[in-house]
């Protein structure tokens, strides 16, 4: 194989569970391994695409000398209900942390985010339809409690 290549090597422990590394010896459960609950093969796409856009917005924002404080992201996804029952519609919201952070700022990392620089969003996004959200949060502000507002 060309250095290109990924390769990810995942190994049954039983059962529906597995683990599964990379050639850097990160591992992740895949399925209930020794009685503990790990993350579905489907749920891991949807953790990709919030670690991709993650990674991107970060990296925008840190370039753009934003001062923040926390960042989640959420997503949330419907699937088709006939197989092979991929993904038709996912939802991803941006909650962010910060005294000072500017939305246009914000505006722009998830734009780029989406549509140049995270292989995931936009390889999901030609199967299914992928929208976003943002909010802004002061440090210390639960999400949960600007939601009943």
């Amino acid at each position: 194989m060309t250095e290109n290549w990924t390769k990810i090597v995942t190994s049954w422990k039983g059962g529906m569970g597995f683990i599964a590394e990379n050639s850097s010896g990160g591992k992740v459960q895949i399925g209930t391994v020794d009685g503990q609950p790990g993350v579905g093969p489907m749920q891991m796409l949807l953790a990709g695409l919030a670690g991709c856009t993650g990674v991107d917005i970060v990296t925008i924002l840190e370039k753009k000398k934003v001062d923040l404080v926390d960042f989640k992201i959420e997503v949330e996804a419907k699937k088709a209900e006939t197989y092979p029952m991929i993904w038709t519609d996912i939802h991803v919201m941006y909650l962010l942390w910060s005294e000072s952070i500017q939305s246009k700022d914000v505006e722009l990392a998830i734009k780029l985010s989406e549509e140049k620089y995270c292989s995931v969003s936009i390889m999901l996004a030609k199967s299914a339809r992928i929208e976003s959200d943002y909010r802004i949060l002061k440090p210390g502000e639960s999400a949960d409690d600007r939601r009943s507002n």
